[in-house]
């Protein structure tokens, strides 16, 4: 019986790439040639695409960042910020403020004459 299983989840999951695939093949086809003037695609350009997406916006499927509430990276650069003084907070908003905030310096004076 776990065979069956098995081979029932291999199908099930070609079955269901083949409809996205068929799917994005559709939309794109509907889309993108009346929106942007752009080519119609056929099935096996829709799943290259679909692989490509998977590619440059997923990766391989790496290492996935489920963090415990202690294991986080950023938890240690806030608790750095919250153990400093108030006049060391001072100096380091003033030091991002410069670096971040050059904008600031741009903005014309109030009391100089417009023309």
């Amino acid at each position: 019986m776990k065979g069956w299983y098995i081979l029932k989840c291999v199908v099930m999951g070609i079955i269901f790439v083949a409809l996205i695939v068929w799917a994005t093949m559709w939309l794109w086809n509907w889309l993108v040639p009346v929106l942007f003037n752009g080519p119609h695609i056929t099935y096996w350009q829709a799943l290259g695409l679909l692989a490509l997406t998977k590619i440059l916006f997923w990766g391989f499927g790496g290492k996935h960042h489920h963090y415990r509430d202690g294991d986080h990276p950023w938890k240690s650069k806030f608790e750095k910020f919250s153990n400093m003084t108030p006049e060391e907070r001072a100096a380091m908003k003033l030091k991002m403020k410069q670096k971040w905030c050059s904008w600031e310096k741009t903005k014309p004076d109030d009391n100089t004459p417009t023309s």
